[in-house]
Parts: C-alpha cells; sequence; structure tokens
C-alpha cells in the first residue's frame, strides 16, 4: 500500500491529534470558519509519492475513515542538515496504537544498536551489518553527492521492520531538531520532570557552546569541551526551548548512557504532547498559529495521504495521561572484545510479537519491568 508524505504537519500521531483538534476550535469552543488555515496546514503540500516502508503500490491511499487501530508510527530525530549531507537518525522512537485507539505505547530504539540493514536499489546500497542509526545515511543518496531524507528514511522503515516484525508502518515522521527547538519556543517552553542529574556536554549554563580543547582540530575528539556546563537537576521544571532540547540530547555521564537519554526522549514527547493540548495553547490562536508554522518548518509527515485533521480526528479519544513509555533491555555487544555497538534482550521478541498480535496490555502486565517511569 502507497504511502505518501505531507510537509508542514506535526510530526508524530499524538501531535497530530492534538494540532488536528485545536485547528478546529478556539478559545470558547467555536469553530474556525477560514477553510483557508485548514488547508494551509494540512492539505496545501502535493504528494510526490513516497512510502515509508517499500516500494509503491498501487497507488491506491487509505481514506480518513480507514484510520483505523492497531496503528503503528514510525518516527525519526535528525539534526539539521543539508542536502549535500548525509542524514543520521540519532532519534528513533515507535508508536503504537491499539485497536480501541485510545491509548499510545511509545518505545525508543537504541541509537547503536547493531542491526542488519537490507539491500536498498534506490540508494545503491549493497545491504550489510552497522549501527541502525546509518540506515537513513545508507538510504539516502540520489546522486551527484547530494541525499534525501525522505528516500532516507524509507531504508530506516525498512530496517525497522526486519527488526521487529512489524509488516508496515501506517503513518510516520522526520523532526529536524534544529527546527523543532521553534515549535517549544513558539509553546512558551514546556514543564517537564527531570528524574536524575545530568551535566551538559554540548552548552555552558548561559546556553552558549562550550570551547572546544585547542588539540581538538577537524578530525574531532570524543569529548572535546572545556569549561563550566549546563546542569539539570532532579525535580520538575519549566524550561526553555534550549535547555529542553539539550537535556535530551545528553548521553555522556549518565549511568546508563543512551538508554537513560532514550527515557529523557520519551518523557519530553509526552510533555510536548501534553502542553501542545493545554488551554495556554490551545485556547491562544496568536500561540497557536506560531506553533504550527514552527512545526512547519520542522516536521515532514508521512500521513498515508491523509491529512493532519484526518488524524487527528481518528485519534481523538487518545489521551496524553495514557501514554505508556516503554524501556526495551539490552546491553553492550562485544566481538573478540571490540564493541560492536547494543542488542536488545531476547525478551524484546516477545514484546515485537505482543505489537503484531495487538496484546500489549495484557505483555506488560506479565511484564512491568518494561513500563518505564514517565516522569
Amino acid at each position: 500500500m502507497a504511502k505518501s508524505y505531507r510537509r508542514r504537519t506535526p510530526w508524530w500521531a499524538r501531535l497530530s491529534a492534538a494540532f488536528g483538534a485545536v485547528l478546529m476550535v478556539t478559545s470558547g469552543g467555536v469553530l474556525v470558519t477560514g477553510q483557508a488555515l485548514i488547508a494551509k496546514y494540512t492539505g496545501a503540500v502535493d504528494s510526490d509519492g513516497v512510502t515509508i516502508g517499500g516500494d509503491p503500490a498501487s497507488g491506491a491511499t487509505k481514506k480518513a475513515a480507514e484510520i483505523k487501530g492497531p496503528v503503528n508510527i514510525l518516527l525519526a530525530g535528525i539534526d539539521p542538515r543539508g542536502s549535500k549531507t548525509a542524514p543520521l537518525s540519532d532519534s528513533i522512537l515507535v508508536a503504537h496504537v491499539p485497536a480501541s485507539m485510545d491509548q499510545v505505547y511509545l518505545f525508543s530504539l537504541p541509537r547503536d544498536l547493531y542491526v542488519e540493514i537490507p539491500a536498498f536499489a534506490k540508494s545503491g546500497f549493497q545491504g550489510g551489518s552497522s549501527k541502525i542509526n546509518a540506515a537513513m545515511t545508507h538510504g539516502s543518496a540520489i546522486g551527484n553527492g547530494k541525499y534525501d531524507e525522505k528516500q532516507g528514511f524509507q531504508l530506516l522503515a525498512k530496517t525497522v521492520t526486519n527488526l521487529t516484525g512489524i509488516k508496515e508502518f501506517d503513518a510516520g515522521a522526520i523532526v529536524n531538531f534544529g527546527g523543532f527547538k521553534e515549535i517549544v519556543e513558539a509553546m512558551g517552553g514546556v514543564t517537564m520532570t527531570i528524574d536524575q542529574n545530568v551535566k551538559s556536554e554540548h552548552l555552558q549554563p548561559n546556553g552558549k557552546a562550550r570551547p572546544k580543547r585547542p588539540e581538538c582540530g577537524e578530525g574531532g575528539c570524543e569529548h572535546p569541551y572545556v569549561g563550566p556546563q549546563k546542569v539539570y537537576k532532579k525535580g520538575t521544571y519549566h524550561l526553555e526551548a534550549w535547555e529542553a532540547l539539550d537535556y535530551v540530547r545528553q548521553r555522556y555521564g549518565l549511568p546508563n548512557g543512551d538508554y537513560d537519554r532514550q527515557r529523557h526522549q520519551q518523557q519530553f514527547v509526552k510533555a510536548i504532547a501534553k502542553q501542545a493540548m493545554s488551554k495556554d495553547v490551545v485556547t491562544n490562536p496568536t500561540k497557536l498559529l506560531k506553533v504550527l508554522d514552527a512545526a512547519g518548518d520542522s516536521l515532514t509527515f508521512f500521513g498515508e495521504g491523509n491529512s493532519v485533521v484526518d488524524w487527528g480526528l481518528a485519534m481523538r479519544d487518545v489521551n496524553t495521561d495514557d501514554m505508556t513509555l516503554i524501556k526495551l533491555p539490552g546491553g553492550a555487544l562485544q566481538q573478540n572484545g571490540r564493541y560492536l555497538g547494543e542488542q536488545l534482550a531476547p525478551s524484546t521478541e516477545e514484546f515485537f510479537q505482543a505489537i503484531k498480535d495487538d496484546r500489549v496490555a495484557s505483555f506488560l502486565l506479565d511484564h512491568p519491568e518494561y513500563v518505564s517511569k514517565d516522569g
């Protein structure tokens, strides 16, 4: 089944629900009557036939009424990169919505997960074993030294499918971290709980970049930064945009490294979705429009031919309080004393089967250790 992408739309299904709903209401619950507004944010961009996980089918897409659970959505976060730089998906999340369409289960895949990346004819990649965050890189080459992140997303989806057994993704999104900061700024920051003390590898307490050691030239060093560090202490805070984005990108110095970072990113997703639905946003037309403009500049949404309003209506019963954060167990993969990357624990096979069978809730009852603290 072909899956088309939409620009200028929110980056995953929960935010789709949020923005889709708020497009139609303002303060006091009055309907927005300007059809041009809805067109601008949901239907103004043409599809170019890009599919999420495989080769295009007949070109048919689901109608809005056919958006029914269970639903699986793939999300990838990338740093700002131009068309001449291959993208790396440093954050990879999957959202599973059961048939009841009233719950979201969100789990992350480690960026250093060592996997088989399948061959991909479009980019000329022959296939091989590598860290999963390289899948977008291998799939994005379009010739003449240029790269297309949307094409790379296709190979990432195929790689995640091979790993998890999820046959296809019903929707997906790419979020540009540099631009996503503008979304949080438009919201006026985000309130979230910091569950452990974290020192920033990259920023000073004033938010400016930490200087690098002189000996770290173009070749770089593993930890090149020196000087004072921004510190995030345990507790609940209203973070500015730069603080939130900096916090959820830290992994060095954390007891569990990237696994701690995955949990923080999931907590951030839940916090930003909750804020998107807050009265401070939905009843403030000026702030709402700023948020939507920022989202359009930062996100590429693959909606299977359906607009954000279609997805929003389909998921109108989902509440941010009904979002369960999942932690997948795993650890380092060594070969002859050499670190190859991360590997998932054998029990994750049963979890992935539960997703395919749409019985995640019962799986979690038997495996409560999979439920992450959500702050």
